[in-house]
């Protein structure tokens, strides 16, 4: 059987086991292509005999039980995988372990096979993808250009269809700026969420494993099975609940000033995030100028601070041994970190804290923020000849999310006419606090479908895939949203005077559907402000207008112990037939009161002239 024509998206590659396809076939096929890959993604793919004891392990297994059967995957050449070499991109320092690291251990457990070992910009020291002994890595729709760094392999052989996902790490945008650049989704994760056991660290106390997929609702799936807390990795943390799911809408996104966005003369890519701008707009953002001018401080910190440090401190022994093994740009930037004092440590991170105390304040406004990915990208030769300065500018909008510890999608938003062979693609980023992963890859799911769309350099349409919805399984899905529904009917409806109780809770609008036609609705006689009591009835129901806001399950209690009888919050039964908590009134409480069941809803009534 010739598989030549299968995508490896996770939707095209359940449906391939679903019809008969042998794990075996699928994991020869995407051997064969990782070996054909003339980009210079690879240091190594295994070979039939590494493979082997891989697909041992799913002999027998029913594909539908394990949620990343037989998906092959490739492997950032600084994470560990057992009886493989790690060089980090410097054959004088690689290392055989004898352990997978934490998080392989997890993607194996999921069903998932690994099929290869990426290139990246030595000791993941770059944004570019040039940095390496093994060749530079060549973007995946022009070879003349960049693939981006320093996760540069794990993008292309994502992008070119040899593995449905790969692992990168992401301490300055090596998760983000090769996904914009290979038109892929990529996401750094929280700082945390995925263990760092088993990766050769940059900044270890900055670090993350970050996700390449064609999809985002790819990433979540892997992202649902690899997140675990890991009690051997100091900087591991368990999942929290995301909150208040903002992703379906309505929004607020933060976007740059005017003159804080920079394009490096790259009128295109300008025109470009202007669309970006546009297209949010349209699946339900408001856009809110941001100040971006101290995150832009508290990215100048990562190299000009003292972090750079703990690149040194990372490989000191190997690099003060054998300093000649590290590329020139590479040296330059870790032995820079052997100068650094103590009482600069200190005061950089007085001002790093001063600064996310200021750039956090941007959350009370907006829910997620709006950036390009990198501003412009970059030939290989261009890169080569300034490589310094331009991998500079490739970090302007990414080298601050782990300082300030946010998570961050990059996604694509289109293509740049500036390739020779064809054009480029190019991405944004979308960021929010720290564990809003899941909200930012739905949000990002749909605005990666709101334009026609391949995946990757493939010529498979983004639309044959699913959407990103729901909870991924895993340690992820385990913390859920962190929220409760409340349907409202009266003077907590947006605009009325018990609104602030909810919105000062941090709770959102999320819809204003109808109740089923089973209630009827009464003006209540007495207190400070006029209220409506709702209560179900077996006959002469009416429909009624509601409001339903998602609370966080931490003020949930408060809104609750606030509420004053004989008013309650019971089960409220949408049209639609589902069922939410909702305020509901006690029969007694209709003594004296109302029946204003005619008008509908609360609104009605007020409009109607009654007092408010």
């Amino acid at each position: 059987m010739s598989l030549n024509p299968l995508s490896f998206d996770l939707a095209s590659l359940q449906a391939a086991y679903r019809s008969g396809t042998s794990v075996r076939e699928v994991i020869a096929e995407s051997l064969a292509r990782c070996r054909a890959d003339t980009h210079h993604a690879f240091i190594h793919v295994l070979t039939d005999a590494e493979v082997a004891p891989l697909l041992a392990r799913l002999d027998g297994v029913d594909p539908a039980s394990l949620p990343l059967f037989g998906v092959p995957f490739v492997i950032k050449d600084n994470i560990d995988l057992a009886g493989i070499p790690t060089t980090a991109g410097c054959p004088e320092f690689a290392y055989t372990p004898t352990e997978n690291a934490f998080l392989i251990q997890q993607l194996l457990a999921a069903g998932a096979v690994p099929v290869g070992k990426a290139n990246l910009d030595q000791f993941a020291t770059g944004l570019n993808g040039t940095r390496s002994p093994y060749g530079a890595c060549r973007n995946a729709f022009d070879p003349d250009f960049i693939s981006g760094g320093s996760s540069s392999g794990s993008a292309v052989s994502v992008a070119k269809g040899y593995a449905t996902f790969s692992l990168g790490t992401d301490t300055a945008g090596s998760g983000r700026v090769p996904a914009s650049f290979n038109n892929l989704v990529g996401l750094k994760p929280t700082l945390g969420l995925l263990s760092g056991t088993g990766m050769v660290p940059a900044c270890r106390s900055l670090d993350t494993v970050s996700i390449f997929a064609l999809t985002a609702g790819d990433v979540q799936a892997v992202l649902g099975a690899a997140a675990a807390f890991d009690a051997a990795d100091a900087y591991s943390r368990a999942a929290q609940p995301f909150g208040v799911d903002f992703s379906a809408g309505p929004f607020r996104f933060g976007v740059p000033r005017a003159e804080d966005l920079e394009f490096f003369g790259n009128d295109a890519a300008a025109k470009l995030f202007a669309t970006s701008v546009e297209r949010l707009k349209s699946l339900g953002g408001t856009a809110v100028e941001v100040d971006l001018t101290p995150f832009l401080e508290a990215a100048r910190l990562l190299y000009d601070g003292p972090w750079v440090a703990e690149r040194y401190v990372a490989i000191q022994d190997f690099i003060n041994a054998h300093p000649e093994a590290v590329f020139p740009p590479v040296r330059t930037i870790i032995e820079g970190g052997r100068s650094v004092t103590g009482a600069q440590a200190f005061a950089a991170s007085y001002r790093l804290k001063a600064l996310k105390r200021v750039c956090d304040a941007v959350w009370t406004d907006i829910d997620c923020l709006l950036t390009p990915t990198a501003g412009t990208i970059y030939r290989i030769d261009a890169m080569q000849a300034d490589p310094i300065q331009l991998n500079s500018n490739l970090g302007r909008y990414t080298n601050f999310m782990n300082l300030l510890d946010y998570s961050a999608v990059a996604v694509p938003s289109g293509f740049l006419p500036d390739g020779a062979a064809q054009c480029l693609p190019w991405g944004v980023t979308l960021a929010a606090p720290a564990f809003k992963d899941l909200a930012l890859l739905r949000l990002a799911d749909r605005f990666h479908r709101a334009e026609t769309a391949t995946l990757g350099a493939t010529p498979t349409p983004l639309a044959s895939t699913p959407p990103c919805t729901g909870l991924p399984s895993g340690e992820v899905g385990a913390a859920g949203s962190g929220t409760v529904r409340v349907a409202v009917c009266g003077a907590h409806l947006s605009g009325l005077p018990l609104n602030h109780q909810l919105t000062s809770r941090g709770a959102r609008l999320i819809g204003s559907p109808q109740s089923a036609p089973d209630y009827q609705l009464h003006a209540l006689a007495g207190g400070p402000v006029q209220r409506p009591g709702m209560v179900r009835v077996t006959e002469g129901g009416s429909a009624i207008a509601l409001e339903v806001w998602e609370v966080p399950t931490a003020h949930f209690g408060s809104f609750v112990a606030g509420i004053p009888a004989p008013l309650g919050i019971g089960k409220v039964k949408l049209a639609d037939g589902s069922e939410v908590p909702g305020f509901i009134c006690e029969g007694i409480g209709i003594a004296g009161a109302t029946d204003i069941t005619h008008f509908g809803g609360w609104r009605a009534w007020l409009a109607a002239g009654a007092p408010r």
